[in-house]
C-alpha cells in the first residue's frame, strides 16, 4: 500500500488514531484536508515489517489473545441493551453486565483487529472485526435513533442530571474509535455507517445542552470524544461532527495551558491526555495556533516535569504534586499504562509538526520502558500499573476477568509495534527508532532493512535496495544518551557530521546495496529525581534498569489481577547504596557472560540489574537511595 501523500485524504489527517494505515483507500469524496501542512509523515503500517524476534513474539502473543476472544461474549451486553437474544457467558472485570463501563473493551478489540489486519496481514482478525461490526449494526438498529452502547441511554440521563455515573462518554469514545479504525484501516463501509449513526445521536444530545450544562457534563471523564469526532469530520467532511467535537474541547483544562500555566495538580491523568490529542487534531484541521500552544505546553510539562525515568506519568492515576516534585510520588500504582499509550500518540502529533529528535528521545524511552515490559511473555496479558516504588512486582490481567482500561490500550499498543520507526517527507527519511525492521517505500522505489545489534554492540546497520539511483536525505536520530559520540559510516567510509534538529543527515544519491553503519555508544547514567538527586534510577542508554529483589513472598495469585489491580502489602525495606562518585560505573559493572545484565559492587547488599522490560515474576526496584561515600 502506498503512503498516499498526494491523495486528497492522507493518513496524516488521522494521525491521532491508533496507527496511520491506508486511509486514502477509505476516504470519502468529501473528506477534508488538514489546514496545517505536516513537516513529516508516518508510513502506513503495511509498509513496515518487524524483524526483531522479541517484538514479533510480543505481537504474536497479542494476536493469540485477540483471536481467542469469543465474539458472542464481547457482544453479550450490547445485545441485552438492544433487546436481542443472547445466551453467551458474560465477560468479567470491567465488562461484567453490572459494571457501568461495560462495552469499552469491544471498541479496543475492533481497533486491535483493524491494526493487526494491516500491520500483520491478519485476515482472521479482519474477519472477526467485520463480524462484530455487523452484529453491532443490528444492536444499533434495535436501539433506534443511532444509539449504540452496552448500557442504556439512561446513563446519559443521569449524567445530564448531575447524578453519579461512571464515564459513559468515555465508553462511547472507545466504541466509536474502534468502528472508525475498522473503516479507515480495514475498509469496512458498514463500520462508517454505524459510527456516523452514533455521531448523529451525539450531536443531537449535546445540542440540547446549554454551554453551562455541557461544562458540567465535561467534569466526568469523556475520553477522546473530541478526537474521534474531529477524525470523523476529516473522513466525511460533515461539519456537524466538527461542531460536536468542539463541544468536547474542555476549556477548563485548555484555558490555563493556552496561557502557559501548569494547573495540572490534582487532576486524573488519563482523563486529560486524550483531550489534548483532540486539541492537536483541532489545530491540524483548523490551523488555530491556540490549540498547538495547548498541546505543546502540555507535552513539555508532562514529559519534562511530571514524568519518571521510564517516560511514564501518574501516581494513583493522578498528578498529586507540583511540577518537578516526584520524589514523594513512588508507589505500587505509579505509571498507569493508558497514560503512556496516550502520551505516545500525542508525541507523534508534535513530531509531525516539527520533526525534532527530542520528541523521539522521549518516545523511545517511554516505548522501551513503559510499553514493552507491560506484557506477560507467557500469555500476552498486560498490566494496569507499572510499580516504581522499590520492592513491588508486576501484576497482569486475567484472561477473561479484568478488561481494564489498560487491557484495551494494551491490545492496541501491541498491535502496532512498528508504526513509528520511520517517518518521511518529500525529500527524506527519518530513522527514529533502532529496531530491526524492513521498510518498503514504494513511491520512491526504495527498500530499507535495519539490522541492529543495538543493545549488544551499540550498532545498527541500514541497507538500501533500489532499482535505480535515488536522491534521498537519510536522517538518523542522534539520541541524547550518546553524548555526541554517535558515528556514521557509508559503505565503510566515515561521514562528516551534518546535523539538523537532532538528526544526523546523510544527503546523497543512493545506489543499490549501499550500507550505513551507525555506532550508538551506550553507557550507564543516573536519572535522579528532580527534587532529590540522591534518589536515582539507573539507565543504560535508553533502558531503565531494575534491580532483581527475588520472589520471596510473591505468589502466582498475587501476580494475577482480577476485577481491579490488587492492593499490595508493604514491601521489605529497600537496599541503599553508597557511591564513590556521581558516575554509576564506579559502583555498577556489566556481567561478563549475560547480555544486558549488571551488578552493583562493594555494597552492603549487592543487587543484580537488568532492563525493566525483562522483569516478569520477581520483586524489583527502579529508584534507589544513593548517597556519597564519606571520606
Amino acid at each position: 500500500m502506498k503512503s498516499g501523500a498526494a491523495m486528497n485524504f492522507t493518513r496524516r489527517q488521522f494521525i491521532a488514531a491508533s496507527a496511520m494505515a491506508p486511509l486514502a483507500a477509505a476516504a470519502g469524496p468529501t473528506s477534508v484536508k488538514d489546514s496545517v501542512q505536516a513537516q513529516a509523515q508516518p508510513f502506513d503500517l503495511d509498509s513496515v515489517r518487524l524483524t526483531d524476534s522479541a517484538l514479533l513474539e510480543s505481537m504474536e502473543h497479542n494476536r493469540d489473545f485477540l483471536q481467542g476472544l469469543e465474539t458472542d461474549r464481547l457482544l453479550h451486553t450490547f445485545r441485552l441493551t438492544a433487546g436481542l437474544a443472547t445466551s453467551a457467558e458474560p465477560l468479567g472485570g470491567w465488562e461484567k453486565p453490572d459494571v457501568e463501563l461495560r462495552g469499552h473493551f469491544t471498541g479496543h478489540f475492533l481497533s486491535g483487529c483493524a491494526l493487526m489486519s494491516v500491520g500483520a496481514g491478519d485476515t482472521m482478525l479482519r474477519g472477526k472485526g467485520n463480524l462484530v461490526v455487523a452484529e453491532l449494526a443490528k444492536c444499533q438498529k434495535g436501539n433506534g435513533d443511532g444509539y449504540l452502547s452496552a448500557f442504556p441511554p439512561s446513563f446519559f440521563d443521569r449524567l445530564k442530571a448531575g447524578q453519579k455515573v461512571w464515564a459513559p462518554w468515555y465508553t462511547l469514545h472507545k466504541i466509536m474509535a474502534g468502528l472508525l479504525d475498522m473503516y479507515v484501516l480495514a475498509r469496512n463501509q458498514q463500520a462508517l455507517d454505524v459510527v456516523r449513526g452514533m455521531a448523529g445521536w451525539t450531536k443531537r444530545w449535546t445540542d440540547a445542552l446549554s454551554d453551562e450544562d455541557m461544562a458540567r457534563v465535561l467534569r466526568v471523564e469523556f475520553g477522546g470524544m473530541n478526537e474521534v469526532l474531529y477524525n470523523l469530520y476529516a473522513v466525511t467532511g460533515v461539519k456537524d461532527y466538527a461542531e460536536a467535537a468542539h463541544r468536547f474541547d474542555h476549556e477548563r483544562l485548555f484555558g490555563p495551558l493556552a496561557e502557559g500555566r501548569d494547573e495540572l495538580k490534582g487532576l486524573h491523568v488519563n482523563t486529560q491526555i486524550p483531550k489534548i490529542i483532540g486539541a492537536a487534531r483541532r489545530y491540524e484541521l483548523t490551523g488555530d495556533a491556540r490549540y498547538r500552544r495547548i498541546a505543546e505546553f502540555f507535552w513539555t510539562q508532562v514529559t519534562q516535569h511530571r514524568a519518571y525515568a521510564t517516560g511514564g506519568t501518574s501516581n494513583e492515576e493522578h498528578w498529586r504534586s507540583d511540577p518537578d516534585k516526584l520524589a514523594g510520588e513512588l508507589s505500587y500504582s505509579t505509571e498507569e499504562c493508558c497514560c503512556t499509550y496516550n502520551m505516545l500518540k500525542l508525541t507523534r502529533h508534535l513530531f509531525a509538526w516539527s520533526p525534532e529528535a527530542r520528541y523521539f528521545d522521549y518516545y523511545e524511552r517511554a516505548f522501551l520502558n513503559g510499553i514493552l515490559g507491560t506484557m506477560n511473555p507467557k500469555n500476552g496479558l498486560t498490566m494496569y500499573y507499572v510499580p516504581l516504588a522499590t520492592g513491588y512486582w508486576k501484576v497482569f490481567a486475567s484472561p477473561r476477568g479484568s478488561f481494564w482500561c489498560c487491557t484495551g490500550t494494551g491490545v492496541e499498543s501491541f498491535s502496532k509495534l512498528a508504526d513509528s520507526i520511520y517517518f518521511h517527507d518529500e525529500n527524506g527519511l527519518y530513522v527514529n527508532l533502532f529496531l530491526a525492521s524492513e521498510l518498503d517505500w514504494e513511491e520512491k522505489g526504495i527498500r530499507l532493512r535495519q539490522d541492529t545489534a543495538f543493545f549488544s554492540r551499540g550498532e545498527t546497520r541500514l541497507r538500501i535496495a533500489t532499482a535505480k539511483p535515488a536522491k534521498l536525505a537519510l536522517r538518523i536520530r542522534e539520541p541524547y544518551w550518546t553524548d555526541g559520540k554517535m558515528t556514521v559510516a557509508v559503505n565503510g567510509k566515515p561521514e562528516t557530521a551534518v546535523r539538523a534538529g537532532g538528526y544526523w543527515v546523510v544527503d546523497r544519491t543512493w545506489e543499490n546495496n549501499d550500507e550505513v553503519r551507525v555506532t550508538l555508544p551506550l553507557s550507564l547514567h543516573a536519572h535522579p529525581m528532580p527534587d532529590d538527586d540522591t534518589l536515582q534510577a539507573i539507565m543504560y542508554g535508553p533502558l531503565v534498569l531494575a534491580g532483581d529483589l527475588g520472589r520471596e513472598g510473591v505468589t502466582d495469585e498475587m501476580r494475577r489481577g482480577g476485577d481491579n489491580p490488587p492492593e499490595m502489602p508493604k514491601p521489605p525495606a529497600a537496599p541503599e547504596f553508597v557511591a564513590e562518585s556521581r558516575f554509576p560505573q564506579s559502583w555498577i559493572e556489566m556481567a561478563a557472560k549475560t547480555p544486558l545484565t549488571f551488578r552493583t559492587k562493594g555494597q552492603s547488599r549487592d543487587v543484580s540489574m537488568m532492563p525493566l522490560s525483562r522483569i516478569v515474576n520477581q520483586r524489583y526496584g527502579v529508584y534507589w537511595r544513593v548517597t556519597p561515600k564519606q571520606v
